[in-house]
């Protein structure tokens, strides 16, 4: 069974697939900020969904992509990790 995803794993996917430098913290701290905020872009989360399928061997959740913040993309893709037993 897969780990959840956490906000310091989060944050390095912002650093790596978007060039967002983010403290793991401010994740944790702040779920319902804004991904707008933070700095990353649609483009950029749609990178983020694209490497935890590669890594996880799985099709994440149409909506992953459209989430507004880390909160609600943790929640879904958490969830999708769970019920796939990944």
């Amino acid at each position: 069974m897969t780990e959840p995803i956490t906000p310091e794993e989060l944050a390095g996917l912002m650093r790596q697939n978007a060039g967002i430098q983010v403290e793991p913290t401010d994740l944790a701290d702040r779920p319902d900020t804004s991904f707008e905020e933070y700095g990353l872009d649609s483009l950029g989360l749609l990178g983020i969904v694209a490497a935890l399928e590669n890594r996880h061997g799985i099709t994440m959740p149409v909506d992953a992509e459209k989430c507004p913040t880390p909160g609600a993309f943790l929640d879904l893709v958490n969830s999708s990790l769970t019920k796939s037993g990944a």
